[in-house]
């Protein structure tokens, strides 16, 4: 019996969910059969049969999300022998219906073993549990928080998130016809009590000593009310890019600097382009095929920036003899970067289609790992949403990104007169480990360079 677990199918995944099963219990597998569908944080993957044999049982449904390393299911080889033994956490994961806690035990180990929403949907003991009938059920800690709190049977509540998980909504109209908490859970959520000893009395009136337990929770009641709030679940891409961009903000000392450029001839240049183009049936090239490839060059001029930091142990860094580009795209699914190899040595019509083609792929789902992978340097460019200039967070490993406003008419002076010319705002967000203020500047003084004279850049 050969137990298949979730694979890790790109280098940030830590997680994925089942999308599709291929194939059902019973059904023959052969070695590169596709036998499921994964949802990763960035794409939707096949995943191909590595051994031959029968599809024995398959231990995480549709639409659920599970850690690398758990089972997924089972294929009988023909090899004998008895199944692996179900993972601990799904175990254990039925304690808490079976035996609830007592309420200030439940606010104690909220207090002192928090989970996070990333792992809520994965079957340990803060989110698992069974029904009556044996069938599985999953719950937020925030849901079985409220549960044990109001005396509430889970098995009796209908989940809405991903793959039936409960949340929070789903006790809306539950919670409003039980008892309210007692004081010992009141314990594990000061704040709530705060509204109303700050508003106690009027001026000179002396408060209470010791206020109801139960005053609290109409006014925590009354501000969700106000709020108009609702738990919505992060998808599996969203909590990558929290994760990921969180650690850059928190580890990578930042530094930024701002050019702007007279962008007048680029457009000019741009629009001849275009024109020929469509004449000879041929796609357009936008603003930003010309800024990969004009950063591209400036990378070639100045390899320091295409560099990445190791980590303090390191008595080196790594520069980077690959000028490979990453994309910021804001897909359908979250925000993705895939990257265009070698962008130094395309053309700008090159770069046009192969970037196009990405972003459809990002879109839907279906990047492939290698696509989303060698990055060392990305462009983020929001011009097409009116922004004018902004800063960006590192994509480590890399050691800058270039953040890019859009392309507007703004008046200049040109010789002894002033006229209006199309500008353009970017700020280079560099990794100061690697990267001094006055090597950021060289770079985008080449940048500026090979924008203020296009021709250079299709040179």
């Amino acid at each position: 019996m050969i137990e298949i677990t979730m694979p890790r199918l790109s280098d940030t995944m830590e997680e994925g969910a089942i999308a599709v099963w291929h194939k059902k219990p019973g059904d023959r597998v052969e070695v590169g059969d596709v036998l499921v569908e994964i949802e990763t944080d960035k794409a939707t993957m096949e995943y191909e049969a590595y051994d031959a044999g029968t599809l024995s049982e398959i231990l995480v449904p549709e639409g659920e999300l599970v850690s690398i390393g758990v089972p997924i299911a089972r294929l009988d080889d023909g090899s004998g022998g008895a199944p692996a033994p179900a993972p601990v956490a799904e175990t254990a994961a039925a304690a808490p219906t079976q035996a609830p806690a007592a309420p200030g035990a439940a606010a104690r180990s909220e207090v002192t073993q928090p989970t996070t929403e990333a792992n809520a949907s994965a079957p340990t003991p803060e989110t698992g549990g069974e029904t009556e009938d044996g069938e599985r059920l999953f719950a937020s800690p925030l849901v079985r928080k409220l549960a044990r709190e109001h005396h509430l049977d889970l098995a009796r509540v209908r989940g809405t998130g991903p793959g039936g998980r409960i949340i929070r909504a789903d006790l809306d109209g539950l919670i409003d016809h039980t008892e309210p908490p007692t004081a010992a859970s009141e314990v594990s959520a000061p704040a709530a009590t705060a509204p109303a000893t700050a508003h106690a009395g009027a001026p000179g009136t002396p408060a209470p000593a010791t206020a109801p337990a139960t005053a609290a929770k109409p006014a925590a009641a009354s501000a969700d009310e106000k709020r108009g709030s609702e738990e919505v679940p992060l998808s599996s891409t969203r909590r990558v890019i929290a994760r990921r961009l969180g650690e850059s903000a928190r580890t990578i000392p930042h530094f930024f600097v701002t050019a702007v450029a007279d962008a007048e001839a680029l457009m000019q240049l741009r629009a001849d382009l275009n024109e020929q183009l469509v004449a000879s049936g041929r796609p357009k090239v936008s603003v930003n095929d010309l800024l990969v490839r004009a950063s591209a060059l400036a990378l070639r001029a100045h390899p320091l920036v295409n560099a990445s930091y190791v980590d303090d142990a390191s008595t080196s860094m790594l520069v980077h003899h690959r000028v490979n580009i990453g994309v910021a795209v804001a897909s359908e699914n979250g925000l993705v970067v895939p990257v265009i190899p070698d962008a130094d040595q395309k053309t700008v019509t090159q770069l046009g289609a192969e970037t196009k083609e990405l972003v459809a792929l990002a879109n839907a789902r279906k990047l492939t790992p290698d696509q989303m992978s060698g990055g060392t340097f990305t462009i983020s460019n929001l011009g097409m949403f009116g922004v004018e200039q902004f800063t960006a967070i590192i994509n480590p490993p890399e050691g800058a990104i270039l953040a890019v406003g859009g392309t507007t008419k703004e008046p200049r002076v040109v010789g002894d007169e002033i006229v209006p010319r199309y500008t353009m705002r970017y700020t280079l967000s560099s990794d100061h480990r690697i990267i001094d203020g006055a090597l950021a500047a060289q770079f985008l003084q080449t940048l500026t360079s090979l924008i203020e004279n296009p021709w250079t850049i299709i040179a």
